[in-house]
């Protein structure tokens, strides 16, 4: 039996370890990342056997690693390395044109600088077939408690730190980058509608309130108001 080679990581893997493989129920993000994966396995769920998906920016390969045995599924990250997973950036794809059927691009965007971005988005337009669609989350700069926020004291929440998050915008920013890319919007839906208190209670206990957090979704679905969006995109029809 061959030796399995240890995973190489870098990044904020090198100091949270596999932190999506095994997510912190004290995470102020776990509801959120629970409720994105379920998405995710119901969209690859519904894929033809041997449909072939690219996921990109895939850390260590959760979902690579899950649908292996039934689709023709690859994984590239910049800061992890595996069996599963190969090193590389999305700046760059390694892969010919057109080489994939799907593409998954999840909680990544907001990690590259605006410049690069578009450059990303170039990408994975490229190496999806003609007909081919892809899977994208990104958060939401403006969700609701962050418009009310800039209405009292002038300024949005941010997701995350600068450093983390350098490429953070509201989702109507990123709309226009999908466009202006090629690709246009099939489906977009909204993840944990965020109101001031209750927010931060679900945040502070992400384990015990995750079945608020899911509530809410089911009761305000709107995808503006929402901490994160996910959307199926196609590419959009020449001519």
């Amino acid at each position: 039996m061959p030796d399995v080679a240890a995973p190489r990581r870098s990044g904020e893997y090198a100091t949270r370890g596999d932190y999506h493989s095994t997510p912190d129920p004290t995470w102020d993000y776990y509801p959120t990342y629970l409720a994105k994966v379920e998405r995710v396995r119901a969209y690859l769920d519904h894929l033809a056997p041997g449909t072939r998906v690219l996921d990109a920016g895939c850390g260590e390969g959760v979902f690579v690693t899950e649908f292996a045995s039934r689709l023709a599924i690859k994984g590239i990250d910049e800061n992890y390395t595996s069996d599963r997973v190969r090193r590389g950036s999305l700046l760059a794809l390694p892969y010919a044109s057109e080489s994939f059927d799907r593409v998954l691009c999840l909680d990544v965007l907001e990690h590259l600088q605006y410049e690069e971005q578009s450059v990303a988005l170039g990408e994975l337009h490229r190496v999806l077939a003609a007909d081919g669609e892809a899977l994208i989350s990104i958060p939401n700069l403006d969700h609701l408690q962050s418009r009310v926020h800039f209405l009292l004291k002038g300024r949005l929440i941010r997701t995350a730190s600068e450093l983390k998050h350098p490429g953070d915008r509201p989702v109507a920013g990123y709309l226009r980058l999908f466009r202006a890319a090629g690709f246009e919007v099939v489906e977009r839906r909204g993840t944990f509608p965020t109101f001031p208190v209750i927010t931060h209670l679900i945040r502070t206990h992400p384990a015990s309130l995750e079945p608020l957090h899911r509530w809410l979704t089911r009761l305000v679905p709107v995808p503006g108001w929402c901490l994160l969006n996910l959307l199926r995109l196609r590419k959009a029809r020449r001519g």
